[in-house]
């Protein structure tokens, strides 16, 4: 297994090295960028513009994607040497491979510089919204797990059963509406857009959660956390039902269970004692998708609707931006806990399992 775990570790250099080329390539040929943004505000005569000119990119900027030209849309009437100092202010004076190269040798130190449109480091800015998408992504991995392992199990025993038709309509709804739009339909509802005002529509906590006890700072927090969880918990949670239910479905349809069967074993006993063991090992082959998918795909949303200042929002907000630092610092972590987290579960699956051998397999 120590063997295995190596190769895999070193499989994740060039993994992380083609993503970071892939999205480095494809940023060349995306319209506008930083400069760009900065010379249309100042054409538009936003003083905001003014004060992001002059020193507070240069550290990160030979790591960002966009056009080294000075051919930029809406510069005419601007001194070109102006615009080539602004060029090299972002470091888009440099050719692309000499920026996709520093940038790696940076990732690799984990130096992620500075924003180009915040005044913070872009780690800093990382440090100040992980808390938020790591809450999110940890109580709606949890929450989903806890409710569909065993209403999948459940509804597998019962397959064909009243119980099992109607918990089936409505996973069926909950996967077919994507957890976005059940949280515009949570805020609607639930958070003053149309209807009732019970639940509050921005941030996880209260302006004055400090001076709450500790049981007041726990429902205030579950108070906050309801419906962003909700509409993260849906799709998630109608997917890995049925997936848990299929899998106990196929294990219990064996001949290694009819047999203990035959022997007298109680129901309990067959199911948690032999199936379970087995059937588990396609639920947790999931998990690395479901635990990357709410800690940004899901949260990115989410966090986005509900305005949750946690990474998703950081992403989306520095995407918009033309941010680049922002944009492949956020990009490389999610990445790399990708790879990690998908390591892990190979070992779980060994756990669990003592007769899967990887290194064997890879032999």
């Amino acid at each position: 297994m120590g063997a295995y775990i190596l190769r895999r570790l070193a499989l994740m250099i060039p993994t992380l090295l083609g993503i970071m080329a892939l999205s480095f390539v494809l940023i060349q040929f995306a319209p506008g960028g930083p400069v760009e943004k900065i010379i249309t505000q100042l054409q538009g005569q936003d003083s905001s513009a003014t004060s992001r000119v002059g020193g507070g990119g240069g550290d990160m900027a030979a790591q960002a994607g966009g056009d080294a030209s000075s051919a930029y849309r809406g510069a005419q009437g601007l001194d070109p040497a102006f615009i080539k100092e602004l060029e090299k202010q972002f470091g888009f004076d440099k050719p692309a491979h000499e920026r996709f190269l520093k940038m790696i040798a940076d990732y690799a130190r984990f130096d992620f510089g500075r924003s180009f449109f915040r005044d913070a480091s872009v780690i800093d800015l990382i440090k100040e919204k992980l808390p938020v998408s790591i809450t999110l992504g940890l109580w709606m991995t949890l929450i989903s797990y806890a409710i569909s392992i065993p209403l999948g199990i459940a509804k597998a025993v019962r397959d064909g059963s009243a119980f099992d038709t109607w918990t089936s309509a409505i996973i069926i709804v909950g996967y077919a509406i994507p957890s976005f739009l059940f949280a515009v339909l949570l805020v609607v509802l639930f958070a003053g857009g149309s209807f009732w005002q019970i639940f509050p529509l921005r941030g996880l906590t209260s302006s004055n959660f400090a001076e709450l006890s500790l049981i007041g700072k726990i429902k205030d927090y579950i108070w906050h956390a309801a419906l962003p969880l909700c509409a993260m918990v849906i799709s998630q949670f109608a997917t890995l039902t049925l997936l848990t239910k299929n899998s106990f479905l196929d294990e219990i349809r064996k001949q290694y269970v009819l047999t203990a069967r035959m022997k007298g074993l109680s129901q309990r006993r067959v199911l948690y004692g032999h199936v379970f063991r087995n059937a588990m090992l396609i639920v947790i082959a999931g998990f690395p998708a479901a635990f990357v998918h709410a800690f940004f795909t899901g949260s990115l949303l989410i966090e986005t609707i509900f305005s949750l200042d946690g990474l998703g929002l950081l992403a989306f907000s520095s995407t918009l931006d033309r941010d680049y630092p922002v944009v492949f610092a956020t990009l490389y972590i999610f990445s790399l806990m990708g790879l990690v987290v998908t390591l892990i579960t190979d070992i779980v699956y060994t756990l669990i399992d003592p007769r899967i051998d990887f290194e064997a397999r890879d032999g």
